[in-house]
């Protein structure tokens, strides 16, 4: 009986060198542990406003970026759902940041119901939109005017921030006309 122990120990032993092989091979052909994903960043809280603009048609979105992480404007696009009227239009602002102090058709995506006019005469500021980075403090702000997309009292607008390279939503804001 005693040299029956020696061929069942050693018959364990190379099964358990095949399956550590195996293993080892696998981590390597998988790719598993090589990357990690990107995580997006967090938001930690934010804030919206949906206003009318004084003296002219159309309707003011301001988004707050309160607390939490930076998010780098070049990999955020800023989707919108606007229900106007009963219908809803999708648009989204892409190649961010602004070149220009305006809204251009190159950074719109889907319906164009954002005001691509920025002067003296009108009165938002497109913040970060225009910078490299969108920090606690910062706000967003676009304009949809009623040409576009007729918001009228009990509409609303469902403002989504996402993190591209993650896909994440980092800012979710449902608004309603007043």
């Amino acid at each position: 009986m005693d040299r029956a122990v020696a061929p069942v120990v050693s018959t364990i032993l190379l099964v358990a060198i095949a399956v550590i092989l195996a293993a080892t091979v696998s981590v390597f052909v998988f790719d598993f542990g090589e990357e990690v994903e990107e995580t997006a960043p967090v938001v930690g809280q934010s804030s919206g406003e949906f206003s009318a603009q004084s003296g002219n048609d159309g309707r003011i979105v301001t988004i707050n970026h309160v607390a939490g992480d930076d998010i780098p404007v070049k990999e955020m696009e800023v989707a919108v759902a606007a229900t106007c009227s009963g219908r809803t239009q999708r648009g989204r602002l892409v190649n961010l940041p602004l070149e220009s102090n305006k809204i251009e058709q190159s950074n719109v995506d889907g319906a164009d119901i954002f005001d691509n006019r920025y002067d003296t005469g009108y009165s938002w500021d497109l913040g970060a939109l225009k910078s490299e980075s969108f920090t606690a403090g910062e706000k967003i702000e676009f304009r949809i005017p009623d040409g576009e997309c007729g918001l009228t009292r009990g509409d609303t607008v469902t403002v989504r921030v996402i993190h591209v390279p993650t896909n994440a939503v980092v800012i979710e804001q449902e608004l309603t006309a007043q």
